[in-house]
């Protein structure tokens, strides 16, 4: 079974820099140029159809060239967009430095994300009604990402929140509506300082007693699964209101060894195969996050976003079950 999901986000033209540090204010250094498509929600689409789902990507573009490739790289991914075009506004861009170990800052202009609309996110409803999965992030307006969290949960779809990036605030009402929530640390962090007025160290979050961190989840999201994702120390699983198919509350996983290239689209790579392995249904959550963490892994061994995502099939040739 192939599953369904339904992605709702972003659309970026990233623009990469790759030198050997990260630029520090009044620096300029010497690098290597790259360009590609981006945006969590393309990423995270690609990474989904490339997973094996039958994948939708619901989106908002501009009316300009940038807009008329994103069309023809979805129609060569096998993904079906529905795109509500904004004549006023760029497609949205993203300018992404990257050093020599893989670490990356990011700066977004939204252009036409942040418009997408509730109505537009409401019309796709035949296909929000098909999905095992929808998926949204929040680099497009809070209101259409609630939009499509409910639409999931009227249509009895898992829904799932990926909380990226940690500027773009989440609410009560999202937390809520959300089955699943796929953070990393700093997101979470966030999150928490947010919705619980506690301050936590985002860079210590991985060392913290695993008892202290499923307490943390659960007074963020009583309701939902908090699937943490900590970097090199792997990720770490907290289930609210069931176990959805697992022997334990919580749990840690392994990250997985590569030779690390380029980091910036790894959540992104996680989040879709996370929603591409439960759309399957054919194990227990455990399993999912496992092929998702092992997805990601081999996202960071290409540079680039989307086009960096790996297929399920290299996943299976790479980390044998």
């Amino acid at each position: 079974m192939a599953g369904r999901v339904v992605v709702v986000g972003s659309y970026n033209q990233d623009f990469v820099w790759t030198s050997d540090a990260l630029p520090q204010p009044g620096a300029t250094r010497l690098g290597r140029f790259s360009g590609g498509p981006g945006g969590k929600g393309f990423n995270q689409a690609v990474a989904a159809v490339r997973a094996g789902a039958d994948t939708v990507f619901i989106a908002a573009l501009g009316a300009d060239d940038t807009a008329a490739g994103a069309r023809a790289l979805a129609t060569a991914e096998g993904i079906d967009l529905r795109d509500e075009v904004h004549a006023g506004l760029s497609t949205g861009t993203a300018g992404i430095f990257v050093d020599a170990e893989g670490r990356n800052v990011i700066v977004v202009a939204p252009g036409a994300n942040a418009e997408l609309g509730v109505e537009f996110v409401q019309a796709q409803g035949i296909a929000l009604r098909a999905a095992n999965v929808v998926l949204a992030q929040l680099e497009v307006a809070a209101d259409a990402v609630q939009a499509a969290l409910d639409a999931a949960g009227a249509a009895g779809a898992m829904a799932l929140l990926n909380p990226a990036p940690a500027n773009a605030p989440t609410t009560d009402a999202m937390l809520a509506a959300a089955d699943v929530l796929t953070p990393n640390e700093t997101e979470f962090a966030a999150m928490v300082a947010r919705h619980e007025d506690r301050k936590v160290d985002a860079d210590t979050l991985a060392r913290l007693p695993d008892a202290e961190l499923h307490a943390l989840c659960r007074a963020l999201a009583p309701r939902a699964t908090v699937v943490l994702t900590l970097g090199a120390d792997g990720a770490f699983v907290s289930h609210g209101e069931h176990l959805r198919g697992d022997a334990h509350a919580h749990y840690r996983l392994p990250a997985h060894k590569v030779a690390t290239v380029d980091t910036t689209g790894a959540g992104d790579a996680f989040s879709g195969a996370l929603a591409a392995a439960l759309a399957r249904a054919d194990g227990s959550f455990e399993r999912a996050v496992r092929f998702a963490t092992a997805f990601a892994a081999l996202s960071t061994e290409r540079a680039g976003a989307a086009l960096a995502m790996p297929r399920r099939a290299d996943v299976a040739a790479r980390f044998p079950s």
